[in-house]
């Protein structure tokens, strides 16, 4: 069985119930969810042996999210304790032409005040095929963009695929400081995640003749964007999501992988959207998992594609779906009809 881990932080999610705005709630639903704890729910669901790492305070809350990854079969002995809190983030979902909402009350989190020593990677990397982590994790600051490139270092240096899904969030920091930040990482990265809007963000490359808000993709503009990306970085693989947004309801939802030698574009599904929130992460998992069984280009990015199609039809962030249901949908079965 392969072996993968990942490392970032995991939260506190709050949302109001259905379609409520944050202004007419009276009472918030609890979930636990972070970028690479979301791809590592998945990985567990696809029947991978998944380490998680990450630092949360010693209480309850922390034992709640520790709790929320056992639930689904992530390992979390690797979990450091310690600090004061628990990152917390608020979700308002959208509908129609209103858009969805986040709030990020993640300020001295645990994870964001970790030291270096706080993680042994040799240990951590003992017996590892995949590492897997976001932008978001060294955009918390502090120690963070150190300990992230020692782990990509150590990662590489026990012979481990590295993934990073670039993410880019505007309220953790600059488009400068991430560019600054990200690129001695990409270094060591074999398999780059982007979507229509980061590579632009962090690296100032961008796709022509595509704008997104109006759900204008003119996707083979989008390989030159990888070939960039491969060319500056050395990226083995480049995979970018393309997502024509019609409203908050219905988006256009495919994506594409890039070798160095061809790209391969995955079927365009129609999807209505229940949550989107955690869409680029089931995406990201579902692509590490093809990649770790061997899955041939093209139905590697059919199957990361789908399986991201399935998550937006689900609540909250963790993508719920089997390895067989992934299949099936590639296998074009989209009617949704009860299954008796």
């Amino acid at each position: 069985m392969k072996k993968a881990v990942c490392f970032g932080e995991i939260m506190m999610r709050l949302n109001p119930e259905g379609y409520l705005r944050f202004t007419q709630a009276d009472r918030f639903e609890v979930s636990y969810a972070g970028g690479e704890a979301n791809v590592a729910v998945s990985l567990a669901n696809y029947g991978l042996d998944v380490s998680y790492i990450t630092k949360l305070p010693q209480n309850d809350l922390g034992q709640s999210a520790v709790n929320a990854l056992r639930r689904y079969g992530v390992d979390t002995s690797g979990i450091v304790r310690g600090g004061d809190r628990l990152g917390v983030y608020f979700v308002e979902k959208g509908a129609s032409q209103r858009a969805s909402k986040v709030i990020y009350d993640r300020a001295s989190s645990s994870i964001a005040t970790a030291q270096p020593e706080d993680f042994d990677w040799d240990a951590i990397f003992a017996g590892a095929d995949w590492f897997h982590f976001t932008g978001i994790t060294p955009a918390l600051g502090g120690a963070l963009p150190d300990i992230c490139l020692a782990a990509c270092k150590t990662a590489k240096a026990h012979g481990v695929s590295v993934s990073c899904d670039l993410n880019y969030r505007q309220k953790l920091w600059s488009r400068e400081t991430a560019q600054k930040v990200m690129t001695p990482l990409m270094e060591y990265v074999d398999l780059c995640i982007a979507n229509e809007e980061d590579a632009a963000d962090v690296f100032g490359i961008r796709a022509e003749n595509s704008d997104v808000r109006e759900g204008k993709l003119d996707r083979e503009k989008y390989i030159d964007v990888a070939r960039q990306l491969a060319e500056r970085f050395g990226f083995r693989h480049v995979a970018i999501t393309l997502r024509g947004s019609i409203s908050a309801s219905d988006n256009r939802w495919s994506g594409m992988l890039y070798t160095g030698a061809d790209a391969f574009f995955s079927p365009e599904y129609l999807v209505h959207i229940v949550d989107r929130v955690g869409g680029g992460d089931s995406f990201g998992g579902g692509l590490i998992y093809a990649m770790t069984q061997g899955y041939a280009p093209q139905h590697a990015i059919d199957f990361a594609v789908a399986a991201s199609c399935l998550k937006h039809s689900i609540e909250n962030d963790f993508n719920l779906v089997s390895v067989a249901e992934v299949e099936a949908l590639v296998s074009g079965n989209a009617s949704g009809r009860v299954q008796r």
